[in-house]
Order: structure tokens, then sequence, then C-alpha cells
């Protein structure tokens, strides 16, 4: 009992691809593609001005916190405003310094808004430039 290995014929073709030459080239290929990419850095290059005598930074604004209370009672950094008069020569003071100091009003969550609205009105119509509302996050609820 013999046992064959090849073919019975000489005459059949051989069906198969022969696939080792394009999984050398596949190789080739891809060596070539990580080469020619470039190395991914994950810093941003930035050329930034250079200034020696560069003026040291402003000094912060001065800033006057007007605080309205529940019942429309007015604060002027912590001290109470005795009328709206004194309210208005206080504004009017701060539209004549050169540079005008950042008015933040702060109302309580239980004021009408028309104690609000007063002093913002007085504010705009003196001449007061730079006012905003803090404290907004306890109308969230």
């Amino acid at each position: 009992m013999g046992m064959s290995v090849g073919s019975s014929s000489e005459d059949d073709m051989m069906v198969e691809m022969n696939t080792t030459p394009l999984i050398d080239v596949m190789l080739v290929l891809l060596i070539m593609f990580i080469i020619t990419i470039p190395v991914q850095t994950h810093a941003v290059k930035m050329n930034m001005p250079v200034n020696a005598n560069s003026a040291p930074p402003p000094k912060p604004p001065e800033i006057i916190r007007i605080d309205v209370d529940f019942d429309g009672t007015i604060g002027w950094n912590g001290e109470i405003v005795s009328s709206r008069g004194d309210l208005q020569a206080r504004l009017y003071r701060l539209t004549q310094l050169p540079d005008q100091p950042e008015v933040h009003l702060r109302p309580n969550k239980l004021v009408e808004y028309k104690h609000v609205a007063m002093v913002m009105a007085e504010a705009q119509r003196l001449g007061v430039t730079k006012i905003g509302i803090i404290g907004n996050e306890q109308f969230m609820n």
C-alpha cells in the first residue's frame, strides 16, 4: 500500500493563487505609510509676544455694592442709605469720577421689583455706565 503524494496526473493546473507576493507588497506599503505619517505631538506651538518693558497689570476696578433688602431698604457698601435723595447724591458722585467704579446691584430674593427698578432707573438717569445685577443664582428655584 503506497501513498500518493502528488496528483495523479501531470496535466492538472494549479487553481490556487499564490498570495506570498501580495502579502510582501502589503507589508512594504504598510511600512511606508507608518514612516510617512508625521509624529503626533500634543502641544500647541505659539509665538507669544515678548515685551521686556511691559507695564504692570492695571489695578482691579473699585466695586460699589448696592444691596436692596426684602422691604426695599437700600444699602451702599454695607451702610444704609437714608433716602432716595441720598442715593441720587451718591450715584451722582460716581459719575463725576474720571474712571467710574463698577456698581454691583444685589437684590434680595423677596424684594418687590419696583425697588430694584428705581435704583436702576436712577443710575441710568444720572449716567452710571458700569452697573450689573449679581446674585442671580438665588432666583433659580
